[in-house]
């Protein structure tokens, strides 16, 4: 299987929101197949499909090789291929960009291990639970504001700066929660360099890339994983691969090959362990995007 790299520049992605705004009457974008509800044909017939992601690691990145990795990267090229789509190609975009780049036509699917939230379900179709979420934080070495939760880190509003990533579901708590000094971060990448240069005093992400993006390094930790609560209620957090919504024969296909892999737990850790996820990271079948679209959870 080949996986390349194609870069879109800042004004590339520019163009991708333009392009949004421009087609945002329509339902799918300028490829007719997505729009006549046969992109799953046009992609069994070409072999391939492209992927949007973000570069947030451990669910997908490009490595130094120029090849796509992650464990969603995983999950897919397993799922596509047994759809007959056996060539994954990726495109890496700000994560702004990714749900205005699928409508706009510029790639077939998100695979980000995007949160599936009210807000972005108004907007594309998002597949069955894939991955389970905890949040944590990434601060300086011996953490020395003693932060634990986002919660102590609006003890301290004002004393200490929180970077979060532009459309993260954790720049959402921030904001709920009302966390005044913020800074705003395009990527994972950029969040863990501002707490390393002392710009921030701490960043938040999904616990699982904190880990996994602090392993290796001697100036960042992580606080212990947390599930935030808002008013009072637990955050349940669960992502999914995004499609279009005018194409709902590539997303009923999709989550067909998809039960096969979480519905057997020894698979679900053969593909994504090595990215540093466990079975805790599995959802159970009880949850549904129709709850998570919905916004009614219950721990």
């Amino acid at each position: 299987m080949t996986s390349t790299r194609h870069r879109f520049t800042p004004l590339a992605a520019a163009a991708a929101g333009v392009a949004a705004l421009l087609l945002s009457a329509c339902t799918a974008t300028g490829n007719s197949d997505a729009a006549d509800g046969n992109t799953l044909e046009r992609l069994q017939k070409e072999g391939t499909i492209t992927l949007a992601i973000a570069e947030e690691r451990p669910y997908s990145w490009v490595d130094e090789s120029g090849e796509a990795t992650g464990a969603t990267i995983a999950m897919h090229k397993e799922i596509f291929k047994g759809l007959g789509i056996d060539n994954v190609e990726v495109v890496e975009v700000d994560w702004n960009s990714l749900i205005p780049g699928l409508n706009a036509g510029r790639f077939d699917a998100i695979s980000a291990g995007m949160s599936i939230l009210p807000d972005r379900c108004e907007q594309a179709a998002f597949s069955d639970p894939e991955i389970m979420y905890t949040t944590a934080l990434a601060v300086p070495k011996g953490n020395p504001e003693k932060l634990s939760d986002l919660d102590s880190v609006l003890d301290r509003d004002g004393d200490v700066k929180l970077a979060v990533q532009g459309g993260a579901i954790e720049a959402d708590y921030a904001e709920q929660l009302g966390i005044k000094n913020t800074i705003q971060v395009d990527n994972a990448q950029a969040g863990m360099e501002a707490v390393q240069s002392g710009r921030a005093d701490a960043f938040t992400l999904t616990a699982v890339s904190m880990n996994w993006m602090a392993k290796d390094l001697d100036d960042v930790e992580t606080t212990d994983a947390f599930v935030q609560e808002l008013d009072g209620v637990p955050q349940i957090g669960a992502g999914g691969t995004v499609f279009r919504k005018a194409d709902t024969e590539l997303l009923e296909a999709y989550n067909a090959e998809l039960a096969k892999i979480t519905g057997d737990e020894a698979k679900y850790l053969s593909l994504v362990e090595e990215f540093g996820f466990t079975a805790e990271n599995l959802p159970p079948e009880s949850l549904t995007t129709e709850q998570l679209c919905s916004g009614e959870l219950a721990e």
